[in-house]
């Protein structure tokens, strides 16, 4: 792989907190800036609001063309106009997490100590709730006391979760799509093989890559490759590359000579144009020391005692990254803390990754969901022009 320059600054949409936040880790930002989008129209009592929360390689850009990458927004497939999260009905909220590289603080951002230099890897380190603490700040910047629902997969299922632990009073109804309430051993595995990949890059730097004007693209380009092999599922990936070859008139030990192989560094590539090292390390550690049990006391339905927001649980058969054991884990604790809980396992062959995909029964479960509780709040469906 080329050398590639760091990716292009964007002027992104974004709130300024200068009281800044105190971190879970003990520490605090002097200044705190979460960037983020929004779609629709916040009706008059402001009951309609439905946060996103995105996956680790998403962003804010949920719903329209991407400004790196051009290409369309990364669930526009399930909100928009008439879509299941439907923008002629309810105001959608999508904001970059704390910690990313997107326009919300992180990393790249100005470092509280050392004017003129980016954190870097000196960033503090954050975790979900720390996520969800300067998301409920746009929140209630917004003039919104309670969130018709929040939604996410994977890391943003993590992030719905603990919305419902943190502030149950906040939140409606409550989606968490392909997640759990901690991350496994297997998952913090393969997050160190690819925090590894990135320290192992000669472009690295100890973390200070920026004062090269390089970025570790290779180490970090591995890293997506290693994750991107944990979306899928076997049966995808037979189905899309099986054992095809590209080029079968010779032998030879390099080159990419499997079209999975070339689809894998195709999306390492892609990735590095449009994510920081040191956020990728951030976040994923985040990931990691996610646990909800933990911060109640051991015991998981704990933390939805007596909640009255109402769940729906959605995992996928084939997701071997978040089973559908992760899944019902969290729904019997939900069950022992007497809260109004629906679980859907969606059959699909297409990995973790099939909620980022065309399924009609997930889309029709979502829209199912949120029809109902719409229903039940006396929200009514807007007129169509």
């Amino acid at each position: 792989m080329d050398q590639l320059e760091p990716f292009a600054e964007i002027a992104h949409q974004a709130i300024v907190f200068t009281e800044g936040m105190a971190l879970d880790c003990g520490r605090s930002l002097h200044s705190l800036t979460v960037a983020y989008r929004t779609y629709g129209r916040l009706d008059a009592d402001r009951r309609n609001a439905i946060l996103i929360c995105h996956a680790l390689t998403g962003d804010q850009y949920v719903a329209e063309t991407h400004p790196l990458t051009g290409r369309a927004g990364w669930w526009s497939t399930l909100v928009g106009p008439g879509l299941p999260i439907d923008t002629d009905r309810f105001f959608v909220i999508c904001a970059n997490v704390l910690g990313g590289c997107m326009g919300s603080t992180g990393p790249r951002s100005p470092h509280d100590d050392k004017p003129g230099e980016p954190w870097g890897h000196e960033f503090p380190p954050v975790t979900i709730r720390d996520m969800v603490r300067a998301q409920k700040m746009l929140v209630e910047h917004l003039g919104i006391d309670q969130l018709f629902a929040v939604i996410g997969g994977s890391m943003g299922g993590m992030q719905v979760l603990e919305w419902a632990a943190t502030y149950p009073e906040a939140v409606f109804a409550a989606l968490p799509i392909a997640t759990a309430a901690h991350h496994s051993a297997q998952n913090i595995a393969f997050n160190e093989v690819g925090r590894q990949a990135i320290f192992a890059d000669p472009d690295w730097c100890g973390g200070e890559y920026w004062r090269a004007g390089a970025i570790p693209a290779r180490g970090l380009a591995v890293a997506r490759m290693v994750a991107h092999i944990t979306y899928l599922s076997e049966a995808a990936l037979t189905r899309k590359f099986g054992r095809r070859l590209r080029d079968a008139t010779s032998l030879t030990l390099l080159g990419d000579k499997f079209e999975v192989e070339s689809y894998l560094q195709y999306q390492g590539s892609a990735f590095v144009r449009r994510f920081d090292a040191n956020s990728y390390l951030s976040i994923t550690r985040a990931m990691d020391f996610f646990d909800i049990a933990a911060e109640h006391g051991g015991d998981l339905f704990r933390a939805f005692q007596g909640s009255r927001t109402r769940f729906c649980l959605v995992s996928f058969s084939s997701d071997w990254l978040f089973p559908t054991t992760a899944s019902r884990e969290v729904g019997n604790a939900l069950i022992r803390g007497a809260a109004n809980v629906s679980f859907v396992e969606i059959m699909s062959d297409k990995g973790h990754d099939a909620f980022l995909l065309d399924e009609p029964d997930f889309h029709r479960t979502i829209a199912g969901f949120l029809a109902g509780c719409a229903e039940h709040r006396g929200l009514a469906p807007r007129e169509r022009a």
